[in-house]
């Protein structure tokens, strides 16, 4: 293997790498949305609804 390839190969590799830890840690930092208690709470139909006990 010539050295031009190999400085492109090594290249390509490290770009990819880096690329692929940035996005890794910027997916495993955000914060968790806050989500509902369950569907039924999520659901705006009013015959879906589960009725609330009184």
């Amino acid at each position: 293997m010539n050295t031009s390839a190999l400085v492109v190969m090594l290249t390509t590799m490290l770009l990819v790498t880096a690329l692929m830890i940035y996005f890794f840690v910027k997916v495993i930092t955000i914060p968790p949305k806050p989500e509902p208690d369950s569907y039924l709470d999520n659901d705006d139909e009013v015959d879906r609804q589960v009725p609330k006990p009184q």
